[in-house]
């Protein structure tokens, strides 16, 4: 019986260039005289490892020099075949997430474990092969392997003809390069029932109807996104991460009308890492746990609470599964108080006119050593401010300090550079090794360039960079995008560490809002009318701030009494109630 499982990233294995096959000159199972690991037969004659073979002494991908090599010990739970591979020493799925009709379900985990390959599964683009990939395996040998869980009768409806499936993609910012015209004739492309205009004014789309697709924003292509998905039908509505690009506001009004959309005739899948959005828009949760780009395991259905605990406890009970050493935990926010603060920057009525949008500022200030969260709907110009503290835009009047050394990471991060990553971050490997370097897992993309990376990968490159710099205030736009929870977290204690190991003060723009509850000490709260006008105020108290900005957008917010998560409260329930009526919009 197979114990592990050897992956090699195919893209990365240079035979030629590590010495002719280093991995198998190493292996003390070929030493001995048998073929653990061989050349395999592709055009680039690939190491292949075989893992019956194959000890586990990790001398392998510790010793390959482009970090191609993974070899894993596998779950004593896993005693069966995967549900499928993609070939040999390739990625290995386990199990499926289940549709529930009527529902809305969430599928919660890391990047990397498989979540886009068992959604091709569940939309009959990718055949499930059983870990045949030479000879695949037949449908009713699929249907023996699911016997007696809910997932075979979705599948024998899915085989009948009887599930048709309409998928919202991650990468929604190709769709420019895949369509050339307006909104109005991409979205009339696919409005199979004329719907287009009950959908377009529920996610808010008619006023931009008419603009070009090339023109359009991240946030306003998402929601076009979105709407194409529902507008081409069908009894099953996937969507892969709907909440990026969008505020706080546009979060919560995508999650009520991906909730309407579940009837006892459709079911609704959800991949997403805003855990309060998630925990807002769903009633079910598939985790996934694994290893990242090695093999991944969709755990059993959960109800969303007890999902979200387990997944942040790192612990399934039912299936008796530890997938990570420790707890991610969320202390209850104490506002700060400062014994003797010293002032760092201030601001006072400042004025920006940006073409018909109009920023303005009361009078603010940072503080030495503190986190200060930026909150606001988009429109409403956290960016440009952002850009006046960094000196890359100037007001057109006001009072604005700006004697301090800053380092700012800018929302956008598409680069095209041929830079190897290990030079882009020679500062910060010769400084900051193992207090950003290590933490946020960059070292195995150094040997990559920055215009291969994915946005994830981009994302905690340019994270890196920016903390590294030799600053005093580090502006960071935006660094949730494209992480998913564990990275999430993990970005906030190198933050946290960062300013009070070398008392310097970080002002991060974000949307999410538990990202943004457990990183900040105070908030700067954004008001006004998005591409009109913006008034920034603060900073506050964070039960004083996230009140202000709570009441604006009419939630009410409480704390889960096992993790302390922050969690939206279902409109006019009882703690919701409770929660307005005593004008703590903001609860513990």
């Amino acid at each position: 019986m197979r114990k592990r499982i050897a992956v090699i990233d195919r893209e990365k294995c240079h035979p030629d260039e590590c010495g002719n096959y280093l991995c198998a000159k190493l292996c003390p199972v070929n030493r001995a005289g048998a073929d653990c690991i061989y050349p395999g037969d592709d055009p680039g004659k690939k190491a292949r490892i075989d893992e019956m073979l194959c000890t586990g002494c990790q001398i392998c991908p510790k010793r390959c020099p482009f970090g191609a090599i993974s070899i894993i010990n596998l779950p004593e739970q896993l005693d069966g075949p995967p549900v499928h591979r993609y070939g040999e020493n390739l990625f290995e799925l386990y199990s499926l997430p289940t549709p529930i009709f009527g529902q809305v379900t969430g599928i919660l985990g890391k990047n990397g474990l498989g979540k886009s390959t068992a959604i091709k599964i569940l939309a009959n683009i990718v055949k499930p092969n059983l870990g045949k990939w030479q000879t695949p395996a037949e449908f009713k040998e699929v249907l023996q392997y699911f016997k007696g869980k809910e997932i075979q009768k979705f599948l024998e409806q899915l085989q009948l003809g009887k599930i048709s499936l309409s998928y919202k993609p991650q990468q929604v910012d190709l769709i420019p390069k895949q369509f050339s015209g307006t909104v109005r004739e991409l979205l009339e492309k696919v409005d199979k029932q004329g719907n287009l205009p009950s959908i377009a004014e529920k996610l808010q789309l008619t006023h931009f109807l008419d603009t070009s697709v090339a023109q359009i924003s991240g946030g306003e292509l998402q929601r076009v996104a979105i709407a194409a998905t529902v507008l081409k039908g069908g009894n099953l509505f996937l969507f892969d991460e709907p909440s990026s690009y969008l505020d706080i506001k546009q979060r919560i009004n995508i999650s009520g009308f991906i909730t309407s959309l579940a009837t006892a005739e459709t079911a609704v899948i959800t991949i997403e890492h805003d855990l309060v959005i998630l925990d807002y828009m769903t009633e079910y949760l598939n985790i996934m746990y694994g290893h990242e780009g090695v093999f991944g395991v969709v755990s059993g259905v959960k109800s969303t609470r007890e999902g979200i605990n387990a997944f942040l406890d790192g612990y399934l009970k039912e299936e008796n599964m530890r997938f990570r050493d420790h707890a991610l935990k969320f202390d209850k926010t104490q506002d700060v108080r400062f014994s003797a603060p010293k002032k760092l920057i201030s601001w006072k009525k400042i004025e920006k006119k940006l073409g018909n949008f109009h920023l303005s500022t009361e009078e603010g200030s940072l503080y030495r050593n503190e986190i200060i969260g930026m909150l606001g709907e988009n429109g409403m110009g956290k960016t440009s401010f952002v850009k006046m503290l960094a000196g890359v835009l100037q007001s057109d009047s006001g009072e604005l300090d700006t004697g301090i050394k800053v380092s700012y990471k800018p929302q956008y991060l598409e680069t095209s550079s041929e830079m190897l990553v290990g030079e882009f971050l020679q500062r910060a490997v010769q400084k900051y090794q193992h207090q950003l370097v290590g933490p946020l897992d960059v070292e195995k993309l150094f040997s990559q360039k920055l215009s291969e990376l994915s946005g994830g990968q981009l994302q905690r490159v340019a994270i890196v960079k920016c903390l590294a710099e030799d600053a005093d205030l580090f502006l960071l736009d935006e660094p949730s995008a494209y992480l998913d929870v564990e990275q999430r977290l993990l970005i906030s204690k190198v933050i946290k560490n960062l300013a009070r190991e070398r008392e310097v003060s970080v002002l991060v723009v974000d949307h999410d809002l538990l990202f943004l509850d457990y990183l900040s000490d105070r908030l700067l709260v954004f008001s006004g009318t998005p591409a009109r006008e913006g008034v920034l105020r603060g900073p506050f108290s964070m039960t004083e701030g996230m009140n202000l900005f709570l009441k604006e957008l009419d939630i009410t917010l409480r704390r889960d009494h096992t993790t302390f998560r922050p969690r939206i409260n279902k409109k006019d329930s009882v703690k919701d109630r409770e929660q307005r009526a005593e004008g703590k919009w903001y609860g513990g």
